[in-house]
């Protein structure tokens, strides 16, 4: 990897619209509790249920196909409270979660994995070095432009790198800008931000416009998932499985994982 990202020291107060996320009072609350009712809200008023519950449990079986189609060093993107980035460091793989929450970052380092808080669009480490990112839960909708993301996307991964996102279970390309309310509370914290919701046909167009080709897609549980393969160029795919990992510089000091019990997984931070 090219090194360690930079220190959170002296960040900019004002937070991009892809870190809007951290400023969500109910989504720090829900992922504390590891449970709901959590919604994004859109400004007309429409919410779309969040699956919290799950999110703060063990990966299921649905998640365990997902990683078993991985490849070599994975960087989740919106990890969450870290149940992937956690059950690929069991396994023993190279693996980092960003998240823009404190509060996920916190639960995925206890639960034994690496986590950072970051934005995908901020400087992160091992930047086209990646062999599989992935964008799980909904999260190919971060920013609301999934071509940018795709853009971004491509940048993190190692020439010919995987890319695995979860669609909307719906025929859907649809842009909003939204916010994280509990139950229909109107009075939720933070300005709204772009979101996007996209099913598995939009984002299949989007990327074929920008060059990706189509590795796989399929259903499990009664989720969708399509797996994306970038450009290729010239690469020794025999280095795939022993990709170096994160520089372990980069996890927050105060952020090192500790040895989780057998069963903390879905503990509180």
């Amino acid at each position: 990897m090219k090194g360690a990202a930079p220190s959170d020291a002296g960040r900019r107060p004002a937070l991009p619209a892809s870190r809007a996320w951290e400023a969500s009072d109910p989504y720090t609350a829900a992922l504390r509790t590891g449970h709901g009712p959590l919604f994004l809200r859109r400004t007309d008023g429409w919410l779309l249920p969040l699956d919290v519950e799950r999110w703060c449990a063990r990966a299921d079986a649905v998640d365990l196909e997902v990683l078993d189609r991985c490849e070599g060093a994975v960087l989740d993107v919106g990890c969450g409270p870290g149940r992937l980035v956690a059950e690929l460091a069991a396994r023993g793989r190279a693996v980092l979660g960003i998240d823009v929450s404190e509060a996920a970052v916190t639960r995925t380092v206890r639960l034994g994995g690496q986590s950072l808080r970051r934005s995908v669009f901020e400087p992160l480490p091992g930047e086209g070095r990646w062999d599989t990112v992935l964008l799980m839960d909904g999260n190919v909708g971060i920013g609301g432009d999934p071509r940018a993301l795709l853009a971004r996307v491509a940048a993190l991964l190692a020439p010919g790198g995987l890319l695995i996102a979860e669609t909307a279970p719906v025929d859907v390309d649809e842009r909003a800008h939204v916010q994280v309310v509990d139950v229909t509370d109107a009075h939720a914290s933070g300005s709204p931000f772009p979101w996007a919701r996209i099913g598995t046909r939009a984002l299949l167009r989007h990327a074929g416009a920008a060059g990706w080709r189509t590795a796989g897609q399929w259903t499990s549980g009664e989720r969708r998932f399509v797996a994306l393969r970038g450009s290729s160029g010239h690469r020794d795919r025999s280095a795939s499985s022993s990709a170096e990992p994160p520089n372990s510089t980069a996890v927050i000091s105060s952020q090192r994982a500790r040895k989780p019990s057998a069963d903390s997984a879905a503990t509180d931070r």
